[in-house]
């Protein structure tokens, strides 16, 4: 076998176990890699001092130190070294602990040999295509594909950057329409994962009954519809990031097997008997308080916290600063050029409502603000009688002598419409007061938050078409 190592690749195994210290520096050996094995944290030190490992393989649990403590000597020697974790289940926490300071992944024992062999080239891998320090300019301070230079979104940047070299779950939360997914992206996109599949799935826009057969995949004459076998997400992102979507509207039952996979990398299609493995980094989000949602009993506490080790929270377009004007320029000119108008900005007038406005939708919001003025007008500045009515609330009409009308149709409004049209406006206004997020619409209308989504998919055909 060709030695895939040289001098300064030897890997530094730290484990206090003689046993289990022999079967990971053998298996190893056998792999081709050349070992160097300590079993305390002093011993650790003194090699890492002499070899500078790029990859150590550390024990969570050693006899004179914690190996967070050890990892954070290593990690100021040598910022660059890939420290995967070994730890038990029980002390899973503690490892999540270690991710968020900085290790690149851990192994919850016991862990066979493939999954050893696994880790060590995620962290190899990790090393040969590490993300370039980017140079200190202005241009450098927004990250692709986002728009806005405001500290609240240079927080979210250092992290996405942060986090890159690592094969941390990453856990994003936020409004409806902060731009969840383009973070998602944006971490695979820096990682040394970018050249793999980004596969995103909406947990909520699927029915409870498929979702299994999207995530693991199945095979044919597995369930009733099944004529052919069925490459699941999770097999499909292989090599890459699989994005979870509206993580919190998984249904429990899956959520055992999402947390089964993450814990042996394998993955099982519905009918099945044969695991498969496969190689993935598990990016998940929800527009709703995680935690909340395990103390109500719809999200398990172990899959959380298995989840949740690197938290990225987007902040709301009004927390934004004058990240909303840039964003409004940058689109409606980009719009423009594909609709064949002239736009390049907004009048001050407008800019002065964009700032003040608390957009409950975010930026899909106002994306789909400036879609609707970009159509209908030919610019070449966005005036205030360009935008929608309901963007003035000094507009609202009343009638002498009574309170204001109530926001939304009303029984006038829905005479003479046909029961679609009535559907659709009840929809898309029940969408509205909740800020556009259709899992809680759903909630209030009774209906499962697939509907909403498949006729939200129908709707924009029709308008489109």
């Amino acid at each position: 076998m060709k030695d895939r190592t040289t001098p300064k690749d030897t890997i530094l195994l730290i484990e206090d176990t003689p046993s289990l210290q022999m079967i990971y520096a053998s298996a190893l050996n056998r792999a081709g890699y050349e070992v160097v094995a300590c079993g305390t944290a002093a011993e650790g030190m003194a090699e890492f001092r002499r070899l500078r490992s790029p990859v150590v393989l550390l024990d969570l649990m050693l006899p004179d130190r914690t190996g967070l403590e050890l990892m954070q000597d290593f990690l100021e020697m040598d910022p660059h070294t890939c420290v995967t974790v070994i730890t038990a289940n029980g002390s899973i926490n503690k490892a999540v602990e270690m991710m968020r300071a900085g290790a690149h992944e851990f192994l919850v024992k016991p862990f066979d040999e493939q999954r050893l062999l696994a880790a060590v080239e995620n962290a190899r891998g990790s090393l040969r295509h590490r993300v370039p320090a980017r140079p200190d300019s202005a241009e450098a301070t927004v990250l692709a594909p986002f728009i806005g230079r405001s500290s609240a979104m240079q927080a979210v940047y250092e992290k996405i950057r942060s986090v890159a070299r690592s094969m941390a779950t990453v856990f994003i939360t936020g409004e409806s329409g902060t731009g969840k997914e383009l973070c998602a992206e944006a971490v695979h996109a820096t990682s040394s994962r970018a050249r793999g599949p980004f596969i995103a799935l909406n947990c909520g826009a699927i029915p409870i009954d498929l979702l299994e057969s999207e995530v693991f995949g199945h095979l044919r004459g597995s369930f009733t519809g099944a004529i052919s076998d069925k490459i699941g997400a999770a097999a499909a992102a292989d090599g890459g990031t699989l994005f979870l979507d509206e993580i919190c509207e998984m249904d429990l039952n899956l959520q055992t097997k999402l947390l089964r996979f993450l814990q042996t990398s394998t993955i099982t299609p519905v009918g099945a008997t044969r695991p498969r493995k496969v190689n993935v980094r598990i990016i998940c989000a929800t527009n709703r308080n995680p935690l909340e949602e395990v103390r109500r009993g719809n999200f398990r506490e172990d899959l959380y916290y298995r989840l949740h080790v690197v938290p990225i929270h987007m902040p709301p377009l009004r927390m934004r600063g004058e990240d909303v004007i840039e964003i409004a320029e940058t689109m409606v000119t980009r719009m423009a050029g594909e609709e064949g108008h002239v736009f390049h900005g907004l009048e001050p007038s407008v800019r002065d409502l964009f700032r003040n406005l608390p957009w409950p939708g975010n930026v899909r919001q106002l994306i789909n603000v400036l879609r609707n003025v970009v159509v209908l007008n030919d610019g070449p500045l966005v005036t205030a009688e360009m935008l929608p009515p309901d963007l003035h609330p000094d507009q609202k009409p009343e009638r002498p002598g009574s309170t204001a009308e109530p926001e939304g149709p009303g029984l006038s409004d829905l005479a003479g419409r046909t029961l679609a049209q009535i559907e659709r406006m009840v929809i898309e206004e029940t969408l509205r007061r909740h800020g556009g997020s259709v899992p809680r619409a759903a909630r209030e209308l009774d209906v499962s938050a697939s509907t909403i989504y498949r006729k939200l998919e129908a709707w924009a055909k029709q308008d489109t078409g």
